[in-house]
């Protein structure tokens, strides 16, 4: 295993960046493993998918709710070529350090944390001269409350809900060489959280090799750690397939179903065509 960690973190930086793969699907949102980028989907693009996280990639909690490896789903729609928005669900145990939970939900699946994220194109990439990136501004779990209460009133603090919030601006550039494409990202993230504080710049790249453009590797800072990882593409793409080590040895994987509405899918005979 840690010859496997030493071979994937020197391909990844060695040969890296991003292109226009999509990750950040660990939080339902087209971007890298953790940190958003101004990539977006094609216009149409619904994806349905979930993920296997380990604990250390979901918000720390003062109450200890997230001290465990668990499971999210997400429902994810590019509205509009500039619109890209999704719903995300982190199941949840009964915390036996709350009053709120009976005895018989402790350390059990019985809940689930829900919130919202999505993203606005400002920029097209190559807008206004050739090396121009592509610019977004975005947000994960923007509002929140507590059960019965109007969300429109309520704010994200420093501590309740809203474990997931970040608001960010982030720009991708994508240059093509003779052996594959490389994306260049970087973003600005800040919340007001102190159980799970982001407040600073995040970097990070892929690269799809060209003589296996259904291999997408991820590598990243994502304003707290460094995180490396791999998406691989089944189906003309509309199979997903996750894999990622945060802070190279944390282990979360997920699988993602990917079709466009409209039509715009990549349907080819062999099932390992991009």
């Amino acid at each position: 295993m840690v010859k496997f960690k030493s071979i994937l973190i020197a391909l990844l930086f060695c040969s890296i960046y991003t292109t226009k793969g999509q990750a950040q699907l660990t939080d339902g949102m087209t971007g890298l493993l953790h940190m958003p980028n101004a990539e977006m989907q094609k216009h149409g693009t619904f994806m349905l998918g979930g993920n296997l996280l380990h604990y250390k990639q979901v918000p720390y909690i003062y109450t200890s709710k997230f001290h465990y490896n668990t499971f999210n789903y997400f429902l994810n729609f590019t509205i509009f070529p500039w619109l890209e928005v999704s719903y995300i669900c982190t199941l949840t145990k009964g915390n036996p350090y709350s009053s709120y939970w009976p005895q018989q939900t402790w350390r059990k699946f019985v809940n689930q944390d829900r919130h919202f994220a999505g993203k606005i194109r400002l920029i097209n990439e190559g807008t206004y001269w050739k090396y121009m990136p592509s610019i977004v501004i975005g947000v994960s779990d923007p509002t929140t409350g507590q059960s019965g209460n109007d969300y429109s009133n309520i704010s994200v603090g420093e501590r309740g809900n809203g474990y997931f919030n970040c608001w960010y601006v982030a720009l991708s550039k994508h240059l093509d060489f003779k052996f594959g494409e490389i994306g260049l990202h970087g973003s600005y993230l800040y919340n007001k959280r102190k159980d799970n504080p982001l407040n600073g710049p995040a970097f990070g790249l892929n690269f799809r090799p060209s003589i296996h453009k259904n291999l997408n590797l991820i590598a990243e800072y994502d304003a707290k750690t460094i995180n490396v990882g791999a998406i691989y593409s089944l189906w003309a793409d509309h199979f997903n397939f996750l894999f990622e080590l945060q802070d190279g040895k944390y282990v979360s994987c997920g699988l993602v179903y990917k079709v466009n509405l409209k039509g715009n899918n990549r349907w080819k005979s062999g099932i390992f065509d991009y």
